[in-house]
C-alpha cells in the first residue's frame, strides 16, 4: 500500500506542476498575442487577464503539490489533504475522476491508515 501512496503523491506533484505550467503558458501566450496586435489598449488587457489566468492556476494547483509532497513522506496531515483534494476532483471528468477515485482506494485502506499513524 506505500507504493500506491507514493504514486498517488508523485500524480498530484506533476499535476499540479502541470496546472502552473498551464497557467503561465496562457499568461505567455496572452502576451505574445497583445504584443503581436501592437496595441497599447490590447496588450494591457490580455497582461491583466493572463495575470489573473496565471495566479488562479497557481492557487488552484499549490494545494495539490503540497499535499503530494505531504503524501510521499506519509504526513498525516496530507491524508486528509489529499481525500479533500480527492473528493474536489471527483467532478473533472475523465482525469479528475479517475485521481479522485484512486485517492479514495488508496488512502481509505486500512493499510495506509496505519502507515500514516506510524509517522
Amino acid at each position: 500500500m506505500s507504493t500506491n501512496v507514493k504514486v498517488l503523491g508523485w500524480l498530484y506533484i506533476v499535476l499540479g506542476i502541470l496546472g502552473v505550467l498551464t497557467g503561465l503558458g496562457t499568461l505567455a501566450i496572452l502576451l505574445g498575442t497583445g504584443v503581436l496586435v501592437n496595441d497599447r489598449q490590447a496588450m494591457a488587457i490580455l497582461f491583466i487577464i493572463g495575470i489573473v489566468v496565471a495566479v488562479i492556476m497557481v492557487l488552484v494547483s499549490a494545494p495539490g503539490i503540497i499535499a503530494g509532497a505531504g503524501l510521499i513522506k506519509f504526513k498525516p496531515w496530507a491524508r486528509v489533504m489529499a481525500l479533500v483534494l480527492g473528493l474536489l476532483n471527483l467532478p473533472g471528468f475523465p482525469l479528475g475522476t479517475v485521481l479522485g477515485i484512486y485517492t479514495f482506494v488508496s488512502l481509505l485502506n486500512s493499510d495506509a491508515e496505519a502507515a500514516f499513524a506510524k509517522s
